[in-house]
């Protein structure tokens, strides 16, 4: 519908002719009459957010702050944000996270943090911190039980996030890795328009193969595109199961049940075929018949980053609140992580 003003403050639900949310004829004039955000507008504060100079004094000091996005719940965006934050700290960079999940904060026990609290100084709120290089800012830390459940609305979450990029004190920085929750709704409205006059380098989008996933992430990508916000990329994760032969678990199936077999079939590799004990075993999870993530960013016109298998060592990395660049365990899923950091990194430069 073509509204009156024709400004980028107008609802795309809004009646025709809406003065505009930041008029002062907002929520009042003849033609919002039975339009559903006449009372939200009536009431709100017009006029610019006299927070956001503070924002952009904040964010001044960092260098390229970076949306971790998806579309659908549970894909491992979280795990992405944490291991793309180790990465960039692993490679000399100065680097933050900041968990805007108000609801599920989960980035405290993927970094180790569990259990720690905010600091505050005369310079506001000091992250947690990893090691010297990697600070960490989620409103897990402020909950005096981690059970305990953050049941709030919309201006609730809003502020907070608002507090977050005002008053946490970052520092010199070169990068800000921001993990949202998943869809497109209050938090990152939000997180836009309060980095929107800052610059935010883009949006990495986390997906997994299978089309009932797809399909929210297209609305992603559609929403970074209408607010402005580059997608620097899309990866898709648990990109089919990797594992070595011998951390899989056999077992025998029959009538009274199953019965554990791992060690007799490990035994029988070794005496009989050695050879296959380096081997990977590998096999699809999530049906990818119709192209997967790749095939979606070349109809969408997006970047694609790279696949990531699921690799259980990843998962134990993340229960353990670990890098899984450090050591060898990780040999699925780690080379995978590097070389899409490694694109990141020349997209965003």
């Amino acid at each position: 519908m073509e509204n009156g003003s024709g400004g980028s403050d107008v609802p795309e639900d809004a009646n025709e002719h809406c003065p505009g949310t930041q008029s002062e004829a907002a929520g009042k004039a003849d033609a919002c009459a039975g339009c559903p955000n006449q009372q939200i507008c009536a009431t709100a504060p017009k006029g610019p957010d006299p927070d956001l100079v503070g924002i952009a004094e904040r964010m001044a000091t960092i260098k390229h702050k970076i949306l971790v996005l998806s579309g659908k719940g549970g894909v491992g965006k979280s795990t992405f944000s944490a291991q793309l934050s180790f990465a960039l700290a692993e490679m000399d960079c100065q680097v933050g996270l900041l968990d805007i999940d108000i609801c599920g904060p989960s980035i405290p026990k993927m970094l180790g943090l569990e259990g720690q609290d905010i600091h505050q100084s005369n310079l506001g709120w000091s992250p947690v911190y990893v090691e010297s290089n990697l600070g960490v800012m989620s409103i897990g830390f402020m909950l005096p039980n981690p059970d305990d459940a953050v049941i709030w609305r919309g201006p609730r979450k809003n502020g907070l996030i608002k507090q977050f990029l005002k008053d946490v004190d970052w520092g010199e920085i070169d990068y800000l890795v921001v993990d949202a929750p998943p869809g497109t709704s209050d938090e990152h409205i939000s997180i836009v328009q309060y980095l929107q006059a800052t610059g935010i380098g883009g949006a990495i989008i986390v997906t997994t193969p299978q089309q009932v996933s797809l399909i929210d992430v297209r609305k992603e990508i559609n929403f970074c595109k209408k607010v402005g916000v580059p997608v620097l990329g899309v990866v898709e994760n648990m990109s089919g199961l990797r594992q070595a032969l011998t951390d899989l678990r056999f077992v025998k199936p029959g009538e009274a049940g199953e019965t554990d077999a791992t060690e007799w079939v490990l035994d029988y590799i070794k005496e009989r075929a050695p050879e296959l004990l380096t081997m990977v075993a590998c096999s699809e999870v999530f049906d990818s018949s119709k192209g997967g993530a790749e095939k979606m960013c070349n109809e969408m016109g997006v970047p694609f980053l790279g696949k990531v298998p699921m690799d259980p060592q990843l998962c134990k990395a993340a229960e353990e609140g670990r890098s899984c660049f450090v050591d060898q365990k990780c040999s699925a899923s780690a080379p995978a992580l590097k070389t899409i950091v490694k694109k990141l990194i020349k997209t965003v430069n």
